[in-house]
């Protein structure tokens, strides 16, 4: 039997207009946490019509500390960033009612067609972040030289060594050595502002009726490299654009978070750091995905890895500091990789 289950349907019943809701689970993420929707009777709910539909978020507090999301969504809440209002919230149990976004990521809603409003609106919501202070209940912490490190350190614990079964020589961890020590300075030398750190696809969804996008999953945010997010949304793991259209939405990106005054960097300049931070955050995420498969049984993710190594391959041959590192690249890991894994997805974007 599912006690937390339990415990969460008891926990929302106390409330008014919830005395007979049942939790029906909406997904889970890539953590402990997870997702049901309640619906509030209509006798009790604000609107004139049929009952009004909630989330329910179950974070053990064993795994999971529910204390920097309510922070952080309560104060972009009140300075109009869209994300979820919190209705209730205990954070001894980890239950929070929230409320609802839907369902529509916008990943399922990109095509050819949509592609340009859809990421313009992400990007007018990130500036929105970008430029948020800190909030007073929850500081957030800064995007060091440790954590940078320790992201990068994934790719090849996970996915070289643990999954790959790779044994590395000395050289190659002096590579990966000076390749990390590059990526680590450029993005340590970027303008610091408030960082999402998993802004793409899967975490903005589209609500009907509404231009912007509804913001979830921003717990772990951060102090950090003004480019992180936007690389994070343009170069999505989990679907790929072509490189045109990337540059012409960074430019949108570079221009308007200059206007708020994130930074003063020339289009040469923000492009380099876009591509350099794109790697750090692609070897975090391939190392990530390998481990949710190693570690958490989360198989599913394994088929993201080849997309994430192509952004790195093709991001390391415009440098010609990584010109030996994107030849390992390209010769020893990516044709393992194909072989454990399969090919690498066409260089056109790629739908799920």
């Amino acid at each position: 039997m599912d006690t937390r289950l339990q415990l969460l349907t008891n926990w929302v019943r106390q409330f008014p207009g919830f005395e007979q809701s049942e939790a029906e689970p909406v997904s889970g993420d890539a953590s402990f946490r997870r997702y049901f929707r309640v619906w509030q009777h209509a006798g009790q709910a604000k609107t004139n019509g049929g009952d009004v539909p909630f989330i329910v978020m179950d974070a053990p507090p064993e795994h999971e500390d529910c204390e920097p999301f309510v922070a952080i969504a309560r104060h972009w809440h009140q300075q109009g960033i869209a994300v979820p209002e919190i209705i209730q919230a205990d954070l001894e149990q980890g239950f929070l009612l929230l409320e609802d976004f839907g369902d529509q990521l916008m990943l399922g809603e990109l095509n050819e067609e949509s592609a340009d409003r859809l990421y313009r609106n992400a990007l007018e919501e990130l500036t929105l972040i970008a430029r948020q202070p800190s909030p007073e209940a929850y500081p957030l912490p800064p995007y060091d030289a440790t954590l940078l490190e320790r992201e990068m350190a994934l790719f090849p614990d996970w996915l070289l060594e643990q999954h790959l079964g790779m044994q590395l020589e000395n050289s190659e961890r002096a590579l990966l050595d000076t390749t990390f020590s590059m990526l680590r300075e450029s993005a340590l030398a970027q303008p610091e502002v408030t960082v999402h750190r998993d802004y793409h696809s899967r975490n903005l969804l589209v609500r009907p009726g509404e231009p912007r996008p509804g913001v979830i999953d921003f717990q772990d945010a951060v102090t950090g490299p003004v480019t992180y997010d936007v690389v994070s949304l343009l170069k999505d793991c989990y679907i790929q654009w072509p490189e045109a259209r990337i540059c012409d939405w960074l430019e949108v990106f570079r221009q308007s978070s200059r206007d708020a005054g994130l930074h003063r960097a020339d289009p040469e300049t923000f492009r380099q750091w876009f591509e350099l931070m794109g790697m750090q955050r692609h070897l975090k995420a391939a190392g990530i995905f390998a481990r949710l498969s190693i570690r958490d049984g989360k198989h599913g993710y394994l088929k993201d890895i080849p997309r994430t190594v192509q952004y790195l391959i093709v991001a390391s041959s415009r440098q010609p500091a990584l010109r030996h590192f994107h030849e390992w690249l390209s010769d020893t890991v990516m044709p393992r990789i194909e072989a454990s894994i399969g090919p690498t997805p066409g260089q056109e974007h790629s739908h799920q």
